[in-house]
């Protein structure tokens, strides 16, 4: 039987396609590092690396290999937090990466659930987006990922893996204080056809030019910035418009300026995102949470026109579906 260990010290090389980068990650010597691969060798019978200038790549055979490392060690983790929950040794941990805009308003909400429910789980919360956030649920270098997306752009690759939706909501234009527009109403996208506009993450880039297109016109995106609270004091320098969401205005708005919500506003969805193969009883606790905090937030959280970010209606709560 192949050594865990040495599988993992395996998927480190092909990651990073050096022998020392992977020794600094996994806090190895060089040497340690060659002599697990060197055993994985004589345990597999066949080459899994060749030397390549000053770094390695895989052989076929290591390609092949790795390929199935990633979910062999996701499911090693999920059984050990099984285990150590039957067993009474601790009521587990969850690793969660999570999108800056959720972190901002869905996240604390849910966390604060999750301790009332099973203070003892050890919860941990980075910041990524995805796809970067999903390449590393695969991996199993996280249990959970919050991740968001606009209706009617390309999927995410995402097969082996279940989307379960918590809430979706309008995107609304945000303005500098007495920008001409201030007190139109309700807007027409094409009525800010000729904005200079400032525009998130590649995600939310994409988004944003899709709406435009819809709407007959291209942006002209003057800056790419991945932070709807910087974008917020940006607009309201005078440096541009942009299209921020409901839910993120309703936690934060910038004093310098005003929201207009738009006649054919585009939307996003958030989704929580797990393993389709026995999650950790930890990450299914967190997904509880979560889908309660977005049931909070669609009571508590108005929009500037009177609009709710509203909780998805499907699935039902509580019911995860596998996405093809």
């Amino acid at each position: 039987m192949l050594d865990l260990r040495r599988l993992r010290v395996l998927q480190e090389v092909a990651r990073y396609g050096s022998l020392s980068h992977a020794a600094r990650a996994l806090n190895y010597t060089q040497p340690a590092i060659s002599h697990h691969i060197r055993r994985l060798e004589e345990e597999t019978g066949t080459a899994l690396i060749t030397r390549l200038g000053r770094g390695v790549r895989l052989t076929e055979a290591g390609t092949a290999l790795v390929e199935h490392v990633d979910g062999i060690l996701a499911r090693m983790t999920a059984a050990e937090e099984e285990v150590a929950a039957i067993a009474g040794l601790h009521a587990g941990r969850v690793r969660v990466v999570s999108f800056p805009g959720a972190s901002l308003t869905l996240m604390s909400g849910a966390l604060a659930r999750l301790k009332e429910r099973h203070a003892s789980i050890e919860v941990s919360v980075v910041t990524g987006r995805p796809p970067e956030s999903l390449a590393l649920l695969r991996a199993g270098e996280c249990d959970l990922v919050v991740s968001f997306d606009y209706p009617g752009a390309p999927a995410d690759q995402i097969a082996g893996l279940v989307k379960v939706p918590l809430l979706d909501g309008r995107l609304h234009a945000v303005l500098a204080a007495g920008h001409p527009l201030q007190g139109e109403g309700a807007l027409r996208l094409a009525a800010l056809s000729h904005e200079a506009w400032l525009a998130g993450c590649a995600r939310c880039q994409r988004g944003l030019i899709d709406a435009c297109a819809r709407a007959g016109f291209t942006p002209e995106t003057t800056l790419g910035i991945p932070d709807l609270i910087a974008i917020q004091g940006m607009v309201a320098e005078g440096m541009g418009i942009a299209l921020v969401p409901a839910l993120v205005l309703d936690a934060y708005r910038h004093p310098g300026v005003v929201v207009r919500p738009l006649v054919d506003a585009p939307t996003w969805e958030i989704s929580a995102v797990i393993h389709d193969d026995g999650p950790p009883a930890a990450a299914m606790a967190m997904l509880d949470a979560l889908l309660t905090a977005a049931g909070e937030l669609r009571e508590r959280a108005s929009d500037p026109d009177g609009d709710r970010s509203r909780l998805a209606r499907s699935p039902s709560r509580g019911v995860v579906a596998p996405v093809a």
